[in-house]
């Protein structure tokens, strides 16, 4: 039975690990406000693969900034960069980032972070500073019932 248990487990996390990949791991960096990013494979769904850089550096933005996420309503429609809207992408809204802009948006209360693309413009409810899809914000959510979670900003730098 154990051993039966065990292919099973074996079975499920070799087909987690095709769909989904492996994790990227950040790393510290020596340089002042910058962080080095270390990939562990080009399978990552988050990004567009060629995004993700071996020794990405990072520039501190913001910390303690709230962050929502996008109705389900808004799926298909056009955002402000004229691309279609889809809450089970990683993209971002920001009122005055570039779009195109990456960013690592990190949960402050549990360390879970992912890289989003700015494509669109909001928040536009007062004291928010980023609209995250859907699927971004629950990654990294603790509280799956939350509408709002307290977040660091770091920019990409290429």
């Amino acid at each position: 039975m154990l051993k039966q248990k065990k292919i099973v487990f074996s079975a499920l996390l070799c087909l987690f690990l095709a769909l989904f990949g492996t994790p990227i791991q950040a790393q510290k960096g020596n340089k002042k406000g910058t962080t080095k990013v270390k990939v562990d494979t080009v399978k990552y769904k988050s990004v567009a693969v060629d995004t993700i850089k071996p020794g990405l550096k990072l520039k501190a933005f913001k910390t303690k900034a709230h962050a929502s996420y996008y109705a389900d309503k808004f799926n298909g429609r056009k955002t402000a960069s004229g691309f279609r809207f889809n809450n089970n992408k990683y993209t971002a809204a920001h009122r005055k980032f570039p779009f195109g802009t990456k960013l690592k948006v990190t949960n402050e209360a549990n360390g879970k972070w992912v890289i989003v693309e700015v494509t669109d413009r909001g928040p536009f409810s007062k004291g928010r500073e980023l609209d995250l899809t859907k699927r971004a914000f629950m990654d990294i959510a603790s509280n799956k019932n939350s509408g709002v979670i307290i977040v660091k900003i770091e920019i990409i730098v290429d």
